[in-house]
């Protein structure tokens, strides 16, 4: 009897391990499918136009997401990237369950987002950089006591919690004062904090450093690593700064026109849509006109510093016949900055979309 209890103990601790082994290993969001769409009024100005509308009133279809499918792993920092209106915000706020979509379906944290549940609502947090979630005319102390209430916290915890991220973004002296006095810097590092004291597993960042000087900006950057390492929370930004990209992100997706144009390593899309690098030469006497067309490369001049595009494959090759013939004394290879590699794909979206609205007959 005695063993039959054993082993029937060991088989229940084995299902339990890997039960809990397979919800460690399952995604934290799981996207399949996800579109929205909108009606929108078209409004013609003027009078008459507007008295004609309160008849027949003229509308169309907006497709903010066409069939976005996307997983996201525990612990991941993803970077959502696309040119205005590409349906970004959009994402992040069906993943956040205040929108519903027309067709498709998500989970985030074994949740259907848009039911909202409240188990769902405590273990993730949504900051938008044009949006604020403290209140106005109080102090953040006060608004950080109200988030404790609302999610219940340990007092003990939440004390803890909030002085280590006080602490972390050096804003001990601002939590006092009313947050309409607080400049736009501190008060998203306040945002920040709000946020995370709750401690959740998934952070959705919407521009969160908009509008942010640089030292605001490299303070944020490094609050955001710090927090995802030492919690492993799963974090996906939007962002058009490419310097939050190159410091945080590690994977990056690109959204246009509603449609994921490219998921991968920050890394790989850099080897993947360029085909040069960038080689400047600073020399001691600047070469001449002639010399730099025989080189064969596209190339801008300032003075004795020459900046050429070589191809990949042809930098060992290249290099070495013009440091022979010219004095050189300096020179730095580099890639494409990563502005230009984005902007690139933008507009080759872009024009990959107008192609086929216009084979479609404009129902792209």
């Amino acid at each position: 009897m005695i063993l039959v209890f054993a082993r029937w103990g060991l088989y229940c601790f084995a299902m339990t391990s890997s039960s809990s082994d397979s919800r460690s290993l399952s995604p934290v969001i799981d996207v399949h499918g996800l579109a929205k769409h909108y009606r929108v009024a078209d409004k013609q100005e003027g009078l008459a136009s507007s008295i004609r509308g309160l008849f027949h009133r003229k509308s169309r279809t907006v497709e903010a997401l066409r069939g976005v499918s996307l997983t996201v792993e525990p612990g991941e920092f993803v970077a959502i990237l696309g040119p205005n209106g590409a349906g970004k915000t959009t994402f992040l706020k069906l993943l956040a369950g205040i929108i519903t979509p027309t067709t498709g379906a998500a989970t985030v944290l074994g949740h259907v987002p848009w039911q909202r549940h409240d188990d769902f609502r405590r273990r993730f947090a949504l900051v938008m950089g044009q949006k604020n979630q403290l209140w106005w005319d109080l102090p953040a102390a006060e608004s950080f006591r109200l988030h404790q209430v609302i999610y219940r916290l340990d007092r003990q915890r939440f004390e803890q919690t909030r002085d280590e991220l006080v602490e972390l973004l050096d804003v001990g002296r601002l939590i006092h004062q009313p947050v309409r006095e607080l400049s736009l810097g501190e008060r998203m590092k306040l945002e920040l904090i709000a946020a995370l004291l709750h401690e959740p597993e998934v952070l959705l960042l919407d521009e969160p450093t908009i509008g942010l000087d640089v030292v605001a900006q490299h303070s944020i950057h490094g609050f955001l690593r710090k927090v995802q390492t030492e919690r492993g929370t799963t974090v996906l930004l939007t962002t058009h700064y490419m310097k939050d990209v190159a410091a945080l992100c590690r994977r990056v997706v690109v959204i246009t026109h509603g449609r994921i144009l490219y998921d991968g390593t920050l890394t790989e899309i850099i080897d993947r849509f360029t085909t040069h690098k960038i080689v400047t030469l600073d020399f001691e006497q600047p070469p001449s006109e002639t010399t730099i067309a025989g080189w064969g490369y596209p190339c801008e001049r300032d003075g004795p510093q020459v900046r050429l595009r070589i191809d990949r494959e042809r930098i060992a090759e290249t290099l070495p016949r013009i440091l022979a013939g010219e004095s050189v004394l300096d020179v730095t290879v580099e890639d494409v900055p990563l502005e230009d590699v984005i902007a690139d794909l933008f507009r080759a979206g872009r024009d990959e979309y107008a192609l086929a609205e216009t084979a479609s007959g404009g129902q792209a």
